[in-house]
């Protein structure tokens, strides 16, 4: 070849680019292989349970209390106060995740201080949730007395899922162009205008995205509220938040007892009886669903905000 280094081995470099091509496609198949075999196990794990769990699925399930009886034994109470628990947990996490993570990449200064919030939070998304559990036992159930309530569980679980709405949403924020806020600076915008105008629907997918793998998080969680004392038998709702006279609004639901689907799983699955084995796959079958639905509806926000961004 004309012009080519005299001391250049063509075919040692083909046999060099060959034999990378040949590690990058056993790395891929290795890859391909361990995904497959994740998929297969979930796939394996969600028809077993779909053909232990679908017989049980009926109306009456999703109305029954819970009974010593297995087949006549619900998930009323159970999915009921998952559902109030969660808006407690929510209530609580998001707005105070998104304002600290707003405020440490937007506003925070940068000195030693704010580097050790930082790692805190970072060490705090990895904590077992049974020292949260232990932690809303000391502090919410016996120094401010509010027992074992939905109150206390929504502010347990929203300490759990705390860091993780914070890393995700700094994570967010961060992914935002900064000619964007450059920009808006110089057509005269304060920097609280930049932020609401610009920086937050910019992110807001991006956020909506670390809240909802919180709450996916929260609304498996067993040992936190098993901790702090949730009923595993109960016979009754919470009561309810709007009443017939003024003001029309109650609050009595926040110091109710409750359960919580994690609680009635474990609950069934601790007997021997096959019957009441059938309604824990069944009841999983539910919590699961209640994931996916989470999951989907932040999937469908994530598309409208991002279409919406566009134009």
């Amino acid at each position: 070849m004309a012009g080519a280094d005299p001391g250049f081995d063509l075919a040692a470099a083909r046999d060099t680019i060959a034999r990378q091509k040949r590690r990058d496609l056993a790395f891929a198949g290795l890859g391909l292989a361990a995904l497959a075999l994740c998929l297969a196990t979930f796939v394996a794990l969600f028809v077993d349970m779909v053909l232990d769990g679908s017989a049980r699925l009926s109306s009456e399930f999703f109305t029954n209390f819970a009974s010593r009886r297995a087949e006549q034994a619900g998930i009323l109470a159970a999915w009921v106060g998952t559902l109030v628990v969660m808006v407690v947990t929510a209530a609580v996490a998001v707005p105070v995740g998104v304002a600290s993570g707003l405020y440490l990449e937007e506003y925070a200064p940068s000195n030693k201080l704010t580097a050790l919030i930082e790692i805190n939070i970072n060490n705090l998304a990895g904590v077992p949730s049974i020292v949260y559990g232990l932690l809303a036992l000391g502090m919410f159930v016996h120094a401010f007395g509010l027992g074992a309530s939905v109150l206390t569980a929504g502010l347990t679980l929203g300490l759990l899922i705390l860091p993780v709405v914070i890393v995700s949403t700094r994570e967010a924020i961060r992914a935002v162009p900064g000619m964007i806020r450059e920009a808006a600076y110089a057509l005269g915008a304060t920097r609280w205008q930049m932020v609401r105008h610009h920086v937050l629907p910019y992110s807001m997918p991006g956020i909506l995205t670390g809240v909802i793998i919180g709450l996916s998080r929260a609304i498996g969680e067993t040992a936190p509220i098993v901790t702090i004392g949730a009923v595993t038998f109960i016979a009754f709702l919470p009561p309810s938040p709007v009443t017939a006279t003024a003001p029309f609004v109650s609050l009595d639901w926040l110091m109710s007892p409750f359960t919580a689907m994690p609680i009635q799983i474990f609950n069934w699955t601790s007997r021997p009886e096959t019957a009441f084995q059938q309604n824990a796959s069944a009841a999983a079958l539910v919590l699961v669903l209640m994931t996916l639905a989470m999951n989907a509806l932040a999937i469908w926000l994530r598309f409208r905000l991002r279409r919406n961004l566009k134009w």
